[in-house]
């Protein structure tokens, strides 16, 4: 896999102060984990803006921090509800030498004969998996292919995944990733969808203050 560097400073202002810091061009983050004590950091936003939005829970990502280099992974990326521009970065530091977890990342690939033959919709059931391994196996996305898909109702479940040797999948093994239907129940159950209630979402709580 390809590596990907970000540069970064100590940041010293935090809360509601970093709104300033935003003004200047600049992107807070924190880096914390099991070996480190939370360090608030300060990146890029043009580099960060152009990197992270491309960047999977599973892939590397070495933050220099003033000349100390941080392997991390990226944990949470929390927008502007407006404007939907990064405001903010969770990454996770971890050691290269003991196993973590994470969810990588389903993609399909290929042509299902049972599209082909018989005029089937291919349903995607699961977005990722969550995986165990050392970081030196940890896969940027696991690729299934709909060749295997002959025919109306085939599946592909967790337990037919090709993983990289040294992972282990945690995610519930007979759990669907996809299905072939028939475009009629396809349609059915399209049609089913319109007609449902719309769902009253809970407006979200304020911006808390960050680290």
């Amino acid at each position: 896999m390809d590596k990907i560097n970000l540069k970064a400073t100590k940041r010293e202002v935090t809360g509601k102060q970093v709104n300033a810091l935003r003004r200047q061009g600049k992107l807070p983050a924190i880096i914390y984990g099991r070996h480190i004590s939370p360090l608030p950091i300060l990146l890029d936003f043009h580099d960060a803006s152009r990197i992270l939005p491309g960047i999977t829970s599973s892939q590397l990502i070495t933050v220099d921090v003033d000349g100390s280099k941080h392997t991390v992974l990226v944990r949470e990326k929390q927008r502007d509800p407006v404007r939907g521009k990064l405001i903010h970065v969770d990454f996770l530091a971890i050691s290269m030498t003991e196993k973590l977890r994470a969810n990588v990342l389903i993609e399909v690939e290929g042509e299902a004969p049972a599209v082909k033959n018989f005029g089937g919709v291919v349903v995607p059931v699961l977005e990722e998996v969550e995986v165990e391994c050392l970081p030196k196996d940890l896969p940027e996305k696991i690729i299934v292919d709909l060749s295997r898909l002959e025919k109306i109702g085939d599946a592909i479940h967790v337990k037919d995944l090709t993983l990289p040797q040294g992972v282990e999948v945690l995610t519930d093994h007979d759990e669907m990733v996809v299905l072939v239907k028939s475009p009629e129940e396809e349609k059915v159950e399209a049609v089913a969808a319109e007609g449902a209630e719309p769902e009253v979402v809970e407006k979200g709580k304020k911006e808390e203050e960050e680290f």
